[in-house]
């Protein structure tokens, strides 16, 4: 996998403001918040997308969600959230790593938009 800014967002090399963080993920606020709550969860392994995940992996999936339950939690959204996960560039992905947004503070549509 290439580098990208998550790598170094975990690496501690560029600023964030960081929510959450274990031995398995960070969670940060999006520099471009689609709401007013707004926070990427990603695995620290280097997983380019949803779609590049093995059965090896099937444990940190499952921490991925928890951990964004978690922090939706931490933050207040009682009421609710949207969890989303793009795969790809036709799935809206811009990042190469692996990564849930939390979306909250606000009612929710559907469709998005």
């Amino acid at each position: 996998m290439s580098e990208t800014i998550f790598s170094k967002i975990i690496r501690k090399e560029i600023p964030a403001d960081i929510v959450y963080e274990d031995d398995l993920t960070i969670a940060f606020r999006d520099i471009a918040p689609q709401a007013p709550v707004h926070i990427l969860v990603i695995p620290k392994k280097p997983l380019p997308q949803l779609a590049a995940a093995e059965s090896e992996d099937h444990a940190l999936m499952g921490h991925l969600l928890l951990t964004a339950k978690r922090v939706a939690q931490q933050l207040g959204l009682d009421n609710g959230y949207r969890l989303v996960i793009n795969n790809g560039a036709d799935g809206g992905q811009t990042v190469d790593h692996l990564h849930v947004h939390i979306l909250g503070g606000r009612q929710m549509k559907w469709p998005p938009g």
